[in-house]
């Protein structure tokens, strides 16, 4: 068992993320075809309600994705993605102006843009695979950076995904991606196994039962589990009725060393939160290791 040990304090654009805690990033999928959101939020004005629902329901960062990288998603635009992406951002950068907002996007173009128009962070699924000038932007941006595993792409990464060591494996990749951020200037960094990005169930729940390994690597862990495969195979039902197994996966990913939860669900992935926070100071008021 596990506590959040992660101490890092990220500061940028006048704006600060403090892992002493563990934090809720909230899913905004402005997509047609996102798997379990797609077509909610299309519209700015949805989007602005949903955001101010999220960060009212305790998220800290609001994770805005206008390119669906749900399994066996088709490619496009990098001009689709933008048009997507630019006037929902800008109306919630006016709307919400302290708001720690993240741009979900592999390309270095489309970070590029995001961030001059009021986006903080960058989550890129591929971990800088797809796009080879990803991590020299980022460098020149100043941002944080969420590096996460993926096996393939997302129209590939679900067919027959094998590993040697499923942990070692990617944390063997997430060292190396390290490293060549730190040399392109990139010091904020989160990681990311990817969970669902190339991997089995059983990869999945291999990677949840060792993610404490992870904490060796020196960054904050985000886990994304919410309404995932790795719950809706095992339970036979779909992602519209994932939301309890969902907090029971991220729960343990609390206790194994997690500091994000990326969630559609702000609200129960905060009661996740204050509920193990309770449980690992629940002797005497002292943490338990």
């Amino acid at each position: 068992m596990t506590t959040q040990d992660t101490n890092y304090t990220y500061s940028f654009s006048g704006k600060k993320l403090d892992f002493s805690s563990p934090l809720v990033m909230g899913i905004l999928n402005i997509t047609p075809d996102s798997f379990f959101d797609g077509g909610r939020y299309t519209d700015e004005k949805n989007s602005l309600v949903q955001v101010e629902k999220m960060l009212t329901e305790g998220a800290s960062i609001i994770d805005i994705g206008s390119y669906s990288t749900r399994p066996g998603a088709k490619e496009i635009s990098e001009d689709e993605e933008c048009q997507r992406l630019s006037s929902v951002l800008k109306s919630i950068r006016k709307e919400f102006n302290q708001a720690i907002l993240s741009i979900d996007t592999f390309r270095s173009t489309i970070a590029q843009k995001a961030i001059a128009e009021g986006g903080d962070l960058i989550n890129d699924i591929s971990g800088g695979t797809m796009d080879n000038k990803m991590f020299e932007t980022i460098g020149r941006l100043k941002v944080p950076y969420v590096l996460m595993h993926i096996q393939g792409t997302p129209e590939t990464m679900q067919q027959n995904p094998v590993y040697k060591h499923v942990v070692e494996d990617v944390k063997t990749y997430l060292q190396e991606k390290i490293i060549q951020l730190n040399k392109a200037g990139v010091e904020q960094i989160i990681i990311d196994p990817g969970f669902g990005f190339g991997k089995t169930v059983e990869h999945n729940f291999e990677l949840l039962k060792n993610l404490a390994q992870f904490k060796t690597l020196g960054y904050p862990i985000l886990a994304g589990l919410s309404r995932k495969s790795i719950i809706n195979k095992v339970l036979g039902i779909k992602a519209a009725d994932a939301l309890n197994g969902t907090s029971v996966l991220n729960t343990v990913a609390l206790l194994n060393g997690a500091s994000i939860l990326r969630v559609h669900d702000v609200k129960e992935a905060m009661e996740c939160i204050r509920l193990t926070a309770k449980y690992l100071t629940s002797r005497n008021g002292t943490r338990i290791k």
